[in-house]
């Protein structure tokens, strides 16, 4: 799926090391920023707790890797979870069949649902690669049911404007989360769903994650859970960074009579590694810059305070 530019370049598969030239430089992810970013640290008990959380991702790997550090550390702090994987995933990975595709990406899902510590998943099985096909309307409709019905307090899902974005599974998805999280409040929105029960809710708070420039104001502090990202992209066997790419450059290197320290003196510490210091380097550097080990970017938009109770605050006197 060409999450990371440089997995797409083959540095595993040897071409750089074949033809003896350095690898590849490409920025990915470029930060365009105001003067203000938070830095959002982990906050020890369970602050969070009561709270649902929606990760949403159109493919298996998109979570992990670039938002899976900041749902485990919401997790841990109290949240509850569910995860929203909006295609059928059958056009990236491994499998003789588009069939097999499928099936195995839905099992990768399973699991990395599994490693977040997200307790149900929701996945809605439109066609990878065709959301610009999908009625808008109706993917809005069943994020509304599902947002009202699970009561989602905050969503983590892909940046809606973000730029020079060229999957339109990962735009449409974003734009339809975005318009329903304020709709679920609406009380003149989908009103059958009042008559099964459930009640106006909208979504109050969204980490927006993007893989091309965006406007971040927040940094998440993701050092305390990189280990455990590292296992939730490994659980990612169809189409993430979880084969033994690590094991592969650590004997392709050997054969030049070359090494990589990090990548240690065996195949499992090297795929593990492999994840950590090349496939999450990002989340280092990025961390690095803040002061940080690991981290992740979002442009955050969170809960506002009623205009009349402000203007309330900033204005009234006592008589």
């Amino acid at each position: 799926m060409d999450r990371r530019r440089f997995i797409g370049q083959t540095i595993a598969g040897g071409i750089w090391l074949g033809r003896g030239a350095a690898a590849p430089q490409i920025p990915l992810r470029e930060i365009a920023q105001d003067a203000s970013v938070f830095i959002e640290r982990e906050e020890p008990a369970q602050p969070h707790k009561g709270k649902v959380l929606a990760a949403i991702q159109p493919h298996s790997d998109d979570l992990p890797l670039f938002a899976g550090g900041t749902v485990l550390k919401l997790i841990k702090e109290g949240y509850s979870g569910i995860l929203i994987r909006t295609s059928n995933d059958e056009m990236a990975g491994r499998g003789a069949t588009m069939g097999e595709v499928v099936l195995n990406n839905e099992k990768d899902n399973f699991e990395v649902a599994r490693r977040l510590g997200l307790k149900k998943i929701f996945d809605l099985h439109y066609r990878n690669h065709e959301f610009d096909a999908v009625s808008p309307g109706e993917l809005r409709h069943r994020l509304i049911f599902i947002f009202r019905l699970m009561k989602v307090d905050t969503v983590i899902c892909y940046d809606p404007w973000g730029h020079y974005e060229e999957n339109p599974d990962h735009y449409v998805s974003a734009q339809c989360v975005e318009a329903a999280c304020w709709m679920a409040g609406g009380r003149w929105d989908l009103p059958e769903h009042f008559e099964a029960g459930l009640e106006p809710h909208a979504v109050k708070e969204k980490y927006y994650f993007a893989r091309g420039p965006q406007l971040v104001n927040r940094v998440v502090d993701i050092s305390a859970v990189i280990d455990q990202k590292v296992e939730v992209n490994r659980a990612n066997v169809a189409q993430g960074p979880a084969g033994e790419e690590g094991a592969r450059l650590r004997a392709q290197l050997a054969s030049k009579k070359l090494r990589l320290p990090i990548l240690g003196n065996d195949d499992e510490t090297a795929n593990r590694q492999y994840i950590k210091h090349i496939v999450l380097k990002e989340d280092a550097d990025l961390g690095r810059k803040y002061g940080l080990q690991f981290a992740e970017p979002f442009h955050y938009i969170g809960p506002k305070e009623p205009m009349l109770d402000t203007y309330i605050k900033e204005n009234a006197v006592p008589v």
